[in-house]
């Protein structure tokens, strides 16, 4: 199924054409999947349910998996979790993985960590290919230029059965971000932004590519970021076309190419770009002049404000949110309209998960806390994203700097970005937290979570209330 061939291509529609195998009709296209990843709460499953049926995987050498969801993080990890059945999930996603003669990157291999964080590192997802896992945040690989999406076990199912999936082609949306953020505000604050200004449902139906100078200007750990996020603004998938930040990023991993095969692979990417003049369904355009360090004040993501602002009143949030949602969320956050949303006092700090813990989001954490300590009765957690950032992060002394400030520094994990029976916050506390959901008990029965960047959580985590990172960062 070929669309808008010629002049005028958009980088999604160039991608589609390159992996549709049959136009099925009604818009629907036979997918061609370049790459499958697997994680331990949903890959076992997929895995033995292909086996019971008498399939085997297609392609073993392009399917990988991870054990991050249910692990636990503390040091000394074993395969035995807080989480109920968690180990029965690690077991079954061992045996099943070893039974397929698929990589896995096992508890105590230097190349586990949380999906999204490994793909990357390891040189899996590269421009032009196209990835699937089951899990909502796998959009997050977009920023390297690959067609990537979360999918069903179901799905995972087919995916590894047939190296295709049926899909009804997505519309196009163009978001441009145009200028320079300010000193102090980073792509978490962006990714925020954009919920609070298109709404939790603002992308809904649409493959979105990021463009415009504020995005050429960000490294590649600042789009995973951004693209991340997308999956919030309801999103089919997000991409950011391959440049030489890209290319450089790439050389050398695991899982790119190499030699005269490195060198051709990067002159066909120069071409995994929007034609001037492509045409989208939706365009949308915002200056990175009016992005401020923010937090979530509610229960969703798109309930965003800049740090030094109030909680709106309803009728500032009326186009999004039913009176009822509005109500339910201050009652359940314990916040009012109008109340300031710096001094709010906290009761926790969590930097983690697949939205913000690699390396640079750790380092940019860490100069905010050195030299600094938690204040009392706060307790922070600080989990790497990966092994090899935990890794990298204890080359540099990162660690000694967390656990001096008062951080728990833990193993790589998606820990407690969600809550599925295992670790928690407690009812009613206050987290400030680095991860991509803030909806009601996400990160425990009753827990009240507030979106923000790395920064924003430690320079809260020192004052023990909601802070703004630019007063520490500037030495005030």
């Amino acid at each position: 199924m070929t669309t808008n061939t010629g002049i005028g291509r958009t980088l999604f529609d160039k991608l589609w054409d390159m992996h549709c195998i049959d136009d099925l009709g009604d818009g629907t296209g036979l997918i061609l999947i370049d790459r499958v990843m697997l994680h331990e709460r949903t890959g076992g499953v997929a895995l033995e349910s292909l086996a019971a049926a008498g399939r085997t995987v297609n392609a073993p050498a392009q399917v990988f998996a991870t054990m991050d969801h249910v692990v636990d993080t503390l040091p000394g990890r074993t395969d035995a979790t807080i989480m109920p059945t968690g180990r029965d999930f690690i077991l079954a996603t061992r045996t099943a993985a070893q039974a397929a003669g698929i990589t896995l990157f096992d508890l105590g291999d230097d190349r586990q960590g949380i999906v999204h964080v490994v793909s990357p590192e390891q040189g899996i997802i590269l421009p032009g290919l196209t990835l699937v896992c089951p899990d909502s945040h796998t959009c997050s690989q977009g920023a390297l230029g690959g067609l990537a999406w979360g999918i069903g076990s179901t799905e995972a199912e087919h995916a590894l059965a047939t190296s295709t999936l049926r899909v009804r082609k997505p519309k196009s949306m163009r978001i441009t971000i145009e200028g320079s953020l300010a000193a102090g505000v980073t792509a978490k604050d962006l990714a925020l932004h954009l919920l609070g200004r298109f709404g939790a449902a603002g992308a809904k139906g649409h493959v979105v590519e990021y463009a415009g100078s504020a995005v050429r200007a960000l490294e590649i750990e600042e789009r995973l970021t951004l693209c991340n996020m997308a999956t919030e603004l309801a999103a089919f998938t997000a991409i950011v076309a391959p440049d030489e930040k890209a290319f450089a990023y790439l050389e050398g991993r695991p899982y790119a190419p190499t030699g005269d095969e490195w060198a051709r692979a990067v002159e066909s990417w120069h071409d995994l770009r929007s034609d001037d003049g492509a045409r989208f369904d939706t365009d949308l355009r915002i200056d990175a002049a009016d992005v401020a360090p923010g937090i979530t004040w509610g229960t969703s993501p798109q309930h965003y404000a800049p740090i030094d602002a109030v909680v709106p009143a309803y009728e500032g949030v009326a186009a999004r949110d039913s009176r009822e949602a509005y109500d339910r969320a201050l009652d359940y956050m314990g916040v009012a309209a109008g109340q300031s949303l710096r001094d709010l006092r906290i009761d926790a700090a969590f930097i983690g998960s697949c939205t913000n813990a690699r390396l640079s989001d750790l380092r940019r954490a860490a100069a905010v806390l050195k030299g600094r300590h938690v204040a009392p009765g706060v307790r922070a957690i600080c989990v790497p994203g990966s092994s090899r950032v935990k890794a990298a992060a204890e080359a540099e002394g990162l660690d000694a700097i967390f656990r001096n400030s008062g951080f728990e520094w833990r193993e790589s994990g998606c820990s407690m970005c969600f809550f599925a029976g295992g670790e928690s916050f407690g009812a009613g506390e206050r987290v400030v937290s680095s991860t991509n959901r803030n909806f009601e008990s996400r990160q425990g029965p009753g827990t009240r979570t507030h979106l923000a960047s790395p920064e924003t959580v430690a320079a809260s985590a020192i004052a023990g209330m909601i802070a703004d990172p630019r007063l520490l960062q500037t030495g005030n």
